[in-house]
Parts: C-alpha cells; sequence; structure tokens
C-alpha cells in the first residue's frame, strides 16, 4: 500500500515509517523540516502541508492512505503557528486526501485532548468532551485539529477515518512530553498532589499506530499500553528525584533553575491525571504492548542518566 505521512520528522513518525517499509509498504512523507538519514526508499517532499505543492503531491502520487503527525505541541511555537500547522495543516490534508483518492486516514492525536481537572473522571472514554480549556488555551488548537478530523467520520462517508489520541509516549530516544519533563534531575511536582501519568514505550506506541492502519479501524480510539503511574513512581524509576513544591513557587521556577519550562496552564497536568480507557482499540485490533510500565521509564533512565544539579534560587 502507498501510504503518505505528513509530519514524518517527528520521532514517532520516523518508527511508523520504518515499520512500514519493513513490512513492504511504499512510503512518501511530507515535512518541511526534512529528514537528514532517512531510508533511501521513501520519497520524502520538504514542504510545507498547508501549501499548493503538499496537494501536487497528493494529486501526482495517489496515496492510498494517510497517516497525519503533523501537529505540534505549544512548546514548539507561538499561538498564531500553532493554529496554522495544526488545524490549517489538518484542514489541508482531509481536503487533499478527500480530492484525491485516499481511501484511509488516520489522525494521530494526543490523550490530553480530553484536559486535566479536578472533576474530570479518572478514565477517558473516546465519548467524552474536552474539558478545562479555560485554564489551559494552549491546547486550543490541538484540540480544535481533533475535533476537526472527528467531523470527517459523518462528512466525508467515503473516508476510512480514525482519529487515534495517543498517550505520553517514552522511552531511550528521549523524544516527546513526557521525556522533557523527566529530563532534569528533579522532576517538580505540586506539594500535596501525586497524579497517576498515562505513558507508554515509544516503540508500543508505533506498532499500534501501525496496527491500526493494517486493521482499517473506523472511528475514534484511546491508545494507551500498561497501566499509569503515579508522578513520584516515574520519577523514581526514572533515576530522578520528585521535588514538591508549592504552586505558586512552581509557577515562578518552571523554565528555570534546572526545572522543565512549562505554561502556567500545563499545571494543572502536575496536578490531576489523564488516563484512558483503551479497551476499544485493544478489543477492534487485538493490540499488545510489549513493555510494561517499569522497563518503560528504566529504558530512558538508562539511556539519559540524570546529571548535574539543579539550583533551585528563583530566577531575578
Amino acid at each position: 500500500m502507498k501510504v503518505l505521512i505528513p509530519g514524518i520528522s517527528g520521532l514517532l513518525a520516523r518508527n511508523v515509517a520504518r515499520r512500514l517499509l519493513a513490512q513492504g509498504h511504499e512510503v512518501i512523507g511530507i515535512d518541511p523540516r526534512g529528514w537528514p538519514g532517512a531510508p533511501e526508499e521513501i520519497d520524502l517532499y520538504p514542504i510545507d502541508i498547508r501549501k499548493r505543492d503538499a496537494e501536487e503531491v497528493f494529486r501526482q502520487r495517489r496515496p492510498e492512505a494517510v497517516i497525519h503527525m503533523a501537529t505540534i505541541s505549544a512548546l514548539l511555537a507561538d499561538a498564531e503557528e500553532r493554529y496554522r500547522i495544526n488545524l490549517g495543516g489538518t484542514r489541508a490534508v482531509f481536503e487533499h486526501s478527500a480530492n484525491h483518492g485516499v481511501r484511509q486516514i488516520l489522525f494521530i492525536g494526543r490523550h490530553t485532548y480530553y484536559g486535566a481537572g479536578p472533576d474530570a473522571p479518572l478514565y477517558h472514554t473516546e465519548s467524552e468532551p474536552p474539558q478545562e480549556l479555560g485554564t489551559y488555551p494552549e491546547l486550543a488548537d490541538l484540540v480544535a485539529a481533533d475535533l476537526y478530523a472527528a467531523t470527517a467520520l459523518w462528512r466525508l462517508p467515503a473516508l476510512q477515518t480514525a482519529v487515534l489520541r495517543v498517550c505520553y509516549t517514552l522511552g531511550p530516544s528521549g523524544h516527546g512530553t513526557l521525556a522533557s519533563f523527566l529530563r532534569g534531575r528533579f522532576v517538580p511536582m505540586v506539594l500535596g498532589f501525586d497524579p497517576l501519568f498515562h505513558f507508554m514505550h515509544e516503540d508500543d506506541a508505533a506498532d499500534a499506530i501501525v496496527t491500526a492502519l493494517s486493521a482499517k479501524v473506523r472511528g475514534i480510539y484511546n491508545l494507551a499500553g500498561p497501566q499509569p503511574l503515579p508522578l513520584s513512581v516515574i520519577a523514581d524509576e526514572a533515576g530522578r528525584r520528585a521535588l514538591p513544591l508549592p504552586e505558586t513557587v512552581l509557577a515562578m521556577l518552571v523554565g528555570h533553575a534546572g526545572l522543565p519550562r512549562l505554561s502556567r496552564g500545563a499545571l494543572a497536568h502536575v496536578k490531576y491525571p489523564i488516563v484512558v480507557d483503551a479497551t476499544p482499540f485493544r478489543k477492534e485490533t487485538g493490540f499488545a504492548h510489549r513493555f510494561d510500565e517499569l522497563t518503560t521509564a528504566r529504558s530512558f533512565a538508562d539511556a539519559f542518566p540524570a546529571r548535574g544539579r539543579a539550583s533551585l534560587v528563583p530566577p531575578h
């Protein structure tokens, strides 16, 4: 099958592409960042998915399936650019797919879609709406992209659409939101809170996405691996030291003193859990993770041992 991957330069997307090649699929990539050292079998187009040249790739190459992975988080761009990439890019992908014969599309979203708050259920199901956007507006563009992708289920019935809300990934590459949060010697926590974090090994995440493509799933699915762990346990298994701080102090220190950079809205994600029920995806596809939660955390720790000292003096 001929598979096009917008956003192929991302670590997870690269792993998906390699698996597709190993299964004998033809892989086409679109990403303005390029991919130095990409497998020579991949046809790579270093262009913006929103530009006319990208539509020409769809028109000329006629992919049968698309795995859309070209979205970014709040730490990588300002609000205006995120909106253009996340929502504008997603809209372009679906329009080009509908206009040029694509039969199947996977939108790779995030489990943070549901939001973190004191009144949220412990396990989120796919039917739940997003919450707490008022306290974390930096998620709005990703939520909008997810919702737009989901509308294709009724707007474009001929297109086999699946929205996959993937939990945090972790592993020896050190890429991803959770890996960035764990990178320093200290893992900041809000005093009095120790939320469950749902995460899976980066290799399991890539396997699950390829499984979804092969199973031709249609609908909205949460995607997770082993059971969640409290943040303090993850820190310990990753060889880090949990650092509980009053919320007002933590808000001052994040991004300084060796602590990870977070927006003010993201602090809710250090207080309240976002745990998803991935049972429907497992039943539909037969997917089973290979790495348990402790092995996953330790694989990160082995690749990135904690080093150095972090100063805890507030910046002037």
